[in-house]
């Protein structure tokens, strides 16, 4: 189906932003992982947590949803929350023949990075699926990782991508794993540590990319009972320690029990992006809610994109509010921390005066596709003069027009190009794909103002 802008009118208005689809993982995880029930609300029911929720399943969690209403005033609103009853860290799969029955995770790139090390952890052998895309998806550092700390992987197609079969066993021990391709690979050993035998000390190369993922992990961890130590240090004695590329990072994980709490998760900056840039493209003050100025989010940084670019960006305890008159100049951006907001960068780039270079994201082309890639060809066909190059590229603004791209089954791109409909008159060829990170898209949009249709 194709998703395109239908109408607008004057964008304003308050919404809520989804929640985090990055927490709502770690939070089925972890409590999953925990002795005794916890209750998480605001998850976001995505298709990716979903895949999530059901691997988690598989391998022993009680995991239902429930329902509470709420009154307010004269009206009714029925929240969702999930009930979780950890397995303590014992793990075991419940499939019939385990041995060769797929757990399918569909297209969640996070669930199979996480659940791979945590597989690790159950008394009996796992496979993990997934869709095509989902079988291109490189997983040979997290596996070579896994290696150093007795734990055996193997590759049942394409050498080092899915399916992969985790067979039981976790020693645990000292690993050492580049930061330069994936965090949540580093996330994915950080969270199964705990419950390793001896406990994980886990070295992290330079150049440690999206390393507030990994913050973020490291604080959820701790809302369940978790401590990380973490040091840093130099990786050449001659950089000056503000230069980040150079600073490498020591995890110090002890053996320890996962407790359950109850856990709220907080809005998502990186869904939010496609409201707060469609008001910034079109012109008008929107003020969105869930979104807290202490997160660790590293895609909070849209914030201070979007400010640079020429809109106004007013920041709550709580929320934010943006303002914009639709006149937006283009800006040189390093997305190294914040690879998510890629689309969401490069279509402002698209509309803005002047030109903007997107730097950093070499690892974005490891995501659902070649993101770079994706991005400069759609991008060329509705007439983008661009400049490709390894971790990014140069876009002169404001010389696309009218057209039809294609979403390439990946979410962001869906959502992101669909907001060029604003300026031209532009369509995604199955843009469905938005309800893998953000199902109530169509609806939040026409709350601001902007009339969605998918045909």
């Amino acid at each position: 189906m194709n998703l395109k802008i239908k109408n607008f009118k004057e964008i304003k208005g308050t919404v809520k932003a989804p929640s985090s689809k990055s927490y709502s993982h770690r939070a089925v995880i972890l409590a999953s992982l925990s002795k005794g029930k916890s209750k998480l609300f605001d998850v976001l029911f995505s298709e990716d947590v979903l895949s999530s929720i059901r691997a988690c399943r598989a391998l022993g969690a009680k995991i239902d949803i429930k329902k509470e209403i709420i009154l307010k005033g004269d009206k009714s609103q029925t929240n969702e929350y999930l009930v979780v009853e950890g397995t303590g860290g014992k793990l075991h799969n419940i499939s019939e023949d385990p041995s060769s029955d797929m757990i399918d995770l569909a297209n969640s790139g996070t669930t199979l990075r996480i659940m791979t090390s945590v597989a690790a952890l159950s008394d009996n052998e796992v496979i993990f699926t997934g869709d095509d895309s989902l079988k291109t998806r490189p997983m040979g550092a997290l596996i070579d990782a896994l290696e150093l700390l007795g734990v055996k992987v193997e590759s049942l197609g394409e050498s080092n991508k899915a399916p992969l079969k985790i067979y039981p066993g976790y020693e645990g021990g000292v690993a050492d794993i580049l930061g330069s391709i994936s965090s949540q690979f580093i996330s994915s050993i950080l969270i199964s540590a705990p419950l390793s035998e001896k406990g994980v000390e886990l070295e992290v190369y330079p150049e440690f990319v999206s390393k507030p993922y990994v913050d973020m992990t490291i604080s959820i961890l701790e809302k369940f009972g978790i401590k990380i130590e973490e040091e840093q240090y130099q990786f050449h004695e001659t950089c000056k320690k503000e230069h980040s590329d150079c600073l490498g990072a020591k995890f110090h994980v002890k053996p320890q029990e996962y407790k359950a709490c109850d856990y709220i998760v907080e809005g998502d900056f990186s869904s939010a992006s496609y409201l707060l840039a469609a008001t910034a493209i079109a012109g008008g003050e929107v003020r969105v809610q869930n979104l807290f100025s202490d997160s660790k989010q590293g895609d909070k940084f849209i914030l201070r994109i979007l400010e640079e670019m020429g809109a106004d960006i007013i920041e709550f305890g709580d929320h934010v509010t943006i303002r914009s008159d639709g006149k937006l100049k283009g800006i040189d951006v390093n997305l190294a921390d914040a690879p998510d907001l890629l689309l969401t960068v490069a279509v402002l780039a698209a509309v803005a005066e002047g030109k903007t270079t997107i730097s950093g994201v070499s690892h974005g082309r490891l995501k659902e596709t070649d993101r770079i890639d994706t991005t400069c060809r759609e991008l060329e066909k509705l007439g983008c003069k661009l400049e490709e190059f390894e971790d990014g590229m140069t876009i002169y603004g404001q010389t696309i027009g009218d057209g039809v791209v294609e979403s390439h089954g990946d979410h962001r791109l869906a959502m992101a190009f669909s907001l060029l409909g604003l300026r031209h008159d532009v369509e995604v060829e199955n843009g469905e794909c938005f309800d893998v990170s953000f199902p109530n898209f169509i609806e939040l949009m026409g709350e601001i103002g902007i009339e969605m249709e998918l045909k």
